[in-house]
């Protein structure tokens, strides 16, 4: 079955899905995006992406003339459309990209022609990229680009433009072709991943740098909340590379994979060089919470 995706008021066979060459996206990657994933065909806090999509919207100035209860009744319809494609131990993203829509070049990029290009999708969930990580540990690397500082653009503004964080991973790549990076700000403080949260555990403490450089993660948050529920103290602060290189247990949080141990950073073994205990138990709480073994999806793939 063909899958169906939705552009702009209309559902159409994605072999049929087009934009202007001259839409902002295109133009500018003038696009804000969420991306959500399913657990057993179920949308995981969808709700909060929206809500998150429309934060984005409104800092963007960005009108979709979509309300966000039309934007989840809308998802859920393409959701729904194409459920048949996914087998019953699949899942899948849930993709939004808006964009500004067409765009004139000239001296005044801000000039709107005509409405937002609303365009969601589904995409089959690939896990096998970080399958390993999960017992095994990935690989944290600093690149040498930093994040585009917060005074230029907000990062919990979540958008697609994305150059940024691509070049600071082939930098981490070059070093080990699976390293995750380590992406520092400006001031050499630790901030996020190109597509996640770092968090790293000290005695017993869950740390994960604040928002003021890094998005506020969907899957951040859960990861919070999950430590709250276990009795694990928390802490939103300032991290070094220092503070990694001598925590206990380190993993980063992202939609697809949830949470990915980390056991070696800039080549230097992270606690013991295994998955820690607390990672284990936020992945092993984060499974119940959603009623299947996340591990033994990604796996399964592998198998």
């Amino acid at each position: 079955m063909a899958r169906q995706v939705y552009i702009s008021g209309r559902m159409m066979p994605e072999t049929e899905a087009k934009i202007s060459i001259f839409d902002s996206a295109i133009m500018l990657a003038d696009t804000v995006t969420e991306s959500t994933r399913t657990f057993r065909h179920k949308p995981f806090k969808l709700e909060q992406h929206i809500e998150r999509l429309y934060q984005s919207l409104k800092l963007t100035r960005i009108d979709p003339k979509m309300t966000p209860e039309q934007m989840l009744r809308t998802t859920l319809d393409v959701f729904e459309a194409n459920l048949d494609n996914y087998a019953e131990h699949e899942d899948c993203w849930i993709v939004h990209n808006i964009s500004r829509g067409l765009s004139v070049a000239g001296a005044d990029p801000t000039v709107q022609v005509g409405a937002a290009t609303v365009m969601i999708f589904t995409q089959f969930m690939d896990l096998k990229p970080w399958a390993r990580f999960y017992t095994d540990g990935c690989h944290g690397v600093t690149p040498v680009s930093r994040m585009v500082p917060s005074q230029s653009l907000d990062p919990r503004i979540k958008n697609r433009s994305r150059l940024a964080y691509t070049l600071a991973e082939m930098e981490a790549k070059q070093v080990d072709p699976a390293a995750q990076s380590v992406i520092l700000d400006l001031d050499g403080h630790v901030a996020e991943n190109k597509g996640g949260n770092i968090f790293c555990i000290s005695k017993g403490v869950l740390k994960t740098p604040s928002t003021v450089n890094c998005l506020a993660g969907v899957s951040r948050a859960t990861a919070l909340e999950l430590a709250q529920k276990l009795g694990i103290p928390t802490q939103e602060t300032v991290l070094q590379p220092y503070d990694l290189a001598t925590a206990d247990e380190m993993f980063f949080t992202s939609t697809p994979y949830c949470i990915m141990p980390s056991t070696k950073f800039n080549n230097l073994p992270v606690g013991d060089g295994k998955v820690g205990p607390i990672t284990k138990r936020l992945l092993e709480a984060w499974s119940e919470l959603v009623g299947m073994d996340i591990v033994g999806q990604a796996q399964s793939q592998i198998n």
